[in-house]
């Protein structure tokens, strides 16, 4: 029977192995959120206790398991327009104030794409803007998303998702308009929308310099796994990203108070973004 236990000391060390890798603060008595997620790899990898997993993790010879693990532990569940309101806010206010301004052409930034309904909604959003605002007032996007996960990048770039997945926040209405069916009981997100969205792979400790400028980004919920130190490296990071007067979005629970002297806070109803100082 494999042992899915692990010591205490265990446990410390690669909860320290984590943060390192990748920023992200599992916190004390997280055993639990370890075991149901590294568990499933013990027969891939052919070992019989969860213990002798983290052990190999941890010598950086392992670089599959390593990867295979990072991966794991960095995968998240999420679900289509998540929150409603940053999406209500970019059709009616953002998109609107950048075709006001004379902007034909925005760069979006979906930080944490996961398995990818962020960047798809995004794109919606766009296209339901610009089929309600031909001519003059329309605006191009163009939608990068990036993630830790490579396995979580391959699904999005797949566009496929199951009946369950698309049930988590897609009304029938844009159920119908942007997916088509692929067989084997999957829905595929429509080439038009998928066109918009480049998806890469990115560590938010790494440099973001060669992802270019952008007008928005969006980094929501993942902020909440970071220390405060690697909180307000990432956010200085955002500002340096986004062009003058650009806009960033975070989880309803998360607060730049503290963090970062970079952004204006602007009060919606509801919901709040970040305006980048001039």
């Amino acid at each position: 029977m494999p042992n899915k236990t692990l010591a205490d000391q265990e446990y410390k060390m690669f909860s320290d192995f984590l943060e390192q890798q990748c920023g992200i603060v599992l916190g004390q008595n997280k055993q639990y959120l370890v075991k149901s997620r590294l568990a499933p790899l013990m027969s891939q990898f052919g070992v019989e206790t969860l213990s002798e997993l983290v052990n190999r993790t941890l010598k950086a010879h392992e670089r599959e398991l390593r990867a295979t693990v990072v991966d794991a532990m960095t995968t998240n569940e999420t679900l289509w327009f998540r929150d409603t309101y940053p999406f209500d806010l970019l059709k009616n206010r953002l998109l609107p104030e950048f075709a006001a301004e004379g902007k034909k052409s925005v760069k979006i930034w979906s930080a944490a794409s996961s398995s990818g309904q962020e960047p798809y909604s995004i794109a919606m959003t766009v296209d339901e803007y610009n089929s309600q605002n031909p001519g003059t007032k329309s605006v191009k996007a163009s939608i990068v998303g990036t993630d830790i996960s490579n396995s979580m990048l391959e699904h999005c770039k797949s566009a496929k998702y199951d009946s369950l997945a698309i049930a988590r926040g897609l009304s029938t209405e844009r159920k119908s308009k942007y997916f088509q069916d692929c067989g084997n009981g999957l829905l595929q997100v429509k080439d038009n929308i998928r066109r918009a969205i480049t998806f890469r792979h990115l560590n938010l400790l790494d440099n973001y310099t060669l992802l270019g400028k952008f007008d928005i980004i969006f980094c929501r919920n993942v902020l909440i796994y970071f220390s405060p130190e690697v909180k307000s490296r990432i956010i200085g990071q955002f500002a340096k990203s986004l062009n003058p007067k650009g806009y960033l979005f975070l989880g309803a629970s998360e607060s730049m108070t503290g963090l970062s002297d970079d952004f204006d806070m602007v009060r919606c109803n509801p919901g709040i973004i970040y305006r980048k100082k001039t």
